[in-house]
């Protein structure tokens, strides 16, 4: 027996193993690390521009260029994880990840910074979809939201804890910027010992489930890109979400918190962390809320719609910046919870790899687009502490994408509302719901 009959009843031995929750654990340490070293240079932007003289182009290209290598390699990498498994290619990033590290921390000249937030890139999309991937081949379909979202949850630990890191490591941000990047590579290292011990329990993964993924077909260069329609909706929320949040967050929330909104640098720190700290405890929740109520779409729906309303708040009203970090808070913790499992549902599993690396790949090219266009604006506007209203336009630009991300996702409830969507809408277990 293959298929959905089997997924859904066990019989290809997923959701079985007690190795799983092992499994899941090594995969939310390598995700947690590659989070943390991902979001490494926001708490130094300000460092940077005060003491190395680096301008908001030259910040934000910094985060910007860890999408730029998987505009070409996302879809190969996609490839390589239906090709040699999941495992393997996560210990190969990992390894790669941890030399990037490295590289950014040593951080002389800039074109060596540069190069190593290059080089942790190819780690940094590659480990994220192999491990969803390698969770989709240990856990049964009616337990991957779970297992996702914990997931999730620790990836937004990464995230809040180098939000907060001023705080905690506050004696590393007084050297200076290069010891919280040193910092970042002994994380990055410790998701390196939590990737090789990923590969070597892959090999106990259940019998059943493992000839079932190589019985699967070979996959035809004509299949790339014949997807149905509702994944194609899904991935541009994908995209456009990514495009707005993770440069916003990653790149210029503290910076704009401590020259807008007149906070210290462990205020602005704590404001941020407050948005991953909501993920971490509410992901969960709302993942299995999906499978109990289904309405997958709408909830996507309301996530997004969050995210402009965020920055006119921000932008355009003297209310706190934890208003704004509830509803983004929110948000976050909504959207990715749904997105991932969902986006499971919609493509076959042989095809599941490919899938995730054709979203990485354009994801990316959002992410690198939108760092740069944001730094580009804030530079052309004057913004600074000199001059905060300069960072008027670079809010605009936020808001306006996110509201171009909401009409893409109400193309996506309108489909799956109708009678050709697939089962989203429907609670787990109902007839016509995914299996």
């Amino acid at each position: 027996m293959s298929g959905p009959i089997a997924a859904s009843t066990g019989l290809d031995g997923r959701g079985v193993s007690p190795l799983r929750w092992v499994a899941l654990g090594c995969a939310a340490t390598a995700i947690f690390s590659s989070y943390y070293e991902s979001d490494v240079i926001g708490p130094i932007a300000d460092l940077l521009y005060r003491q190395r003289g680096l301008t908001q182009f030259q910040i934000g290209d910094l985060t910007a260029v860890i999408s730029l290598p998987n505009i070409v390699l996302a879809l190969f990498n996609g490839l390589l994880i239906d090709r040699y498994g999941a495992g393997r290619v996560t210990l190969w990033a990992a390894l790669i990840g941890f030399v990037g590290a490295v590289l950014t921390a040593v951080g002389e000249p800039y074109r060596l910074m540069w190069l190593g937030r290059f080089v942790f890139g190819m780690s940094e999309g590659a480990i994220f979809i192999s491990l969803v991937a390698g969770l989709a081949q240990w856990f049964s379909p009616r337990q991957i939201s779970l297992a996702a979202a914990l997931f999730l949850s620790f990836a937004r630990i990464g995230s809040w804890s180098l939000d907060k890191s001023p705080r905690w490591a506050g004696s590393l941000y007084a050297g200076g910027w290069q010891p919280p990047l040193w910092l970042g590579a002994a994380i990055t290292a410790l998701g390196l010992l939590a990737a090789i011990v990923y590969v070597l329990i892959d090999a106990y993964r259940p019998k059943a489930a493992a000839a079932a993924q190589a019985a699967r077909p070979p996959l035809r260069w004509a299949d790339l890109l014949d997807f149905d329609l509702s994944y194609w909706y899904i991935l541009a929320l994908h995209v456009l979400y990514a495009a707005v949040f993770f440069p916003f967050r990653q790149t210029y929330a503290i910076e704009y918190l401590q020259h807008v909104k007149g906070l210290t640098l462990q205020q602005a720190g704590d404001v941020n962390s407050g948005v991953f700290a909501a993920a971490i405890f509410a992901t969960s929740f709302f993942g299995l809320l999906a499978d109990r109520v289904g309405h997958r779409a709408l909830m996507l729906t309301v996530g997004t719609m969050l995210l402009p309303v965020t920055f006119v708040v921000l932008g355009l009203t003297d209310l706190s910046p934890w208003i704004s970090t509830i509803l983004m808070g929110v948000s976050f913790a909504l959207v990715p919870a749904i997105i991932w499992p969902a986006t499971t549902f919609l493509v076959e599993p042989r095809r599941l790899g490919t899938a995730l690396g054709i979203i990485t790949l354009l994801q990316n090219v959002g992410l690198w687009s939108s760092n740069r266009a944001a730094g580009w604006l804030a530079d052309r506007a004057g913004a600074g502490p000199e001059h905060p209203a300069g960072y008027a336009v670079m809010l605009g630009y936020f808001g306006l994408l996110s509201l171009v991300a909401l009409a893409s996702v109400l193309l996506l409830w309108r489909r799956e509302s109708g009678p050709r969507g697939h089962g989203l809408e429907l609670p787990q277990g109902a007839v016509g719901a995914p299996a």
